[in-house]
């Protein structure tokens, strides 16, 4: 399953807030066994996030789009998900009535708010979309055909995603093996490796230069396993397992 993330924010491009929600997210989905292909940080644009919408909706099995759900003037990320997929902005019922709870639950808890909180700021979203219920805050998620819109918060981003987590697997495999020897010593036998076996193959230093971590991935657990114990075995260097180490 491939599965592209859009992350939405002029913060996040400024470098205002960190944009964790990428990294879970592609970390998420990659332990499930799908396959993360693309990972993009646009602005609160609704042409910008539409073009990319329509784009990978089409391309791609999957697509999570994650942003400003309420009802602030930068929060456009539903109407441009909807002009992606040319579907109209509308209120919808199953969503307006949780949100009609939630707000009259922040109310009774909150009686001193003396600004309005108006449902449809909220239960908007693509028309024809199935909400998905946000447990941690005020704006449900909502899935439009192949793509996800999930809430900016990572909180709630977290919470909505439990929602639909079930629905991304794959037979992506992958493992994780350990040199003690520099990077570039590694290169020839990796790259000889992802050749025979087809296998991706990704080579991450560690910045104490205690260990060069070694990621293959693979469709299925067979082809893994032979690379994996072929690598080990040829490539003239220290290559080895460690479950314990997380590096």
């Amino acid at each position: 399953m491939d599965v592209a993330v859009l992350t939405v924010g002029n913060e996040l491009l400024a470098g205002d807030i960190e944009n964790t929600n990428a990294t879970w997210l592609a970390r998420e989905l990659s332990s499930r066994g799908a396959e993360v292909v693309r990972i993009l940080v646009v602005p609160d644009e609704e042409s910008v996030i539409a073009e990319t919408v329509q784009e990978w909706s089409a391309a791609f099995d999957a697509v999570l789009v994650t942003g400003g759900l309420g009802g602030t003037v930068d929060d456009v990320t539903m109407e441009s998900v909807a002009a992606g997929l040319d579907r109209e902005l509308a209120v919808d019922p199953v969503a307006e009535a949780d949100v009609e709870a939630t707000i009259a639950s922040i109310l009774e808890r909150r009686p001193d708010i003396d600004f309005e909180l108006k449902p449809e700021w909220y239960a908007s979203m693509p028309a024809g979309a199935t909400p998905i219920p946000n447990p941690e805050g005020l704006a449900p998620g909502c899935v439009a055909e192949n793509v996800y819109v999930l809430p900016g918060i990572p909180e709630e981003m977290r919470a909505v995603f439990g929602n639909v987590a079930d629905e991304f697997g794959g037979d992506v495999a992958t493992r994780t093996l350990y040199t003690p020897e520099p990077e570039g010593a590694a290169a020839e036998p990796l790259a000889t490796v992802g050749g025979r076996f087809g296998v991706r193959v990704g080579c991450y230093p560690r910045r104490d230069g205690h260990r060069t971590r070694i990621k293959l991935t693979a469709n299925d657990e067979e082809t893994l396993d032979e690379a994996a114990s072929w690598l080990i075995a040829n490539a003239g260097i220290e290559i080895f397992e460690d479950a314990a180490e997380t590096g």
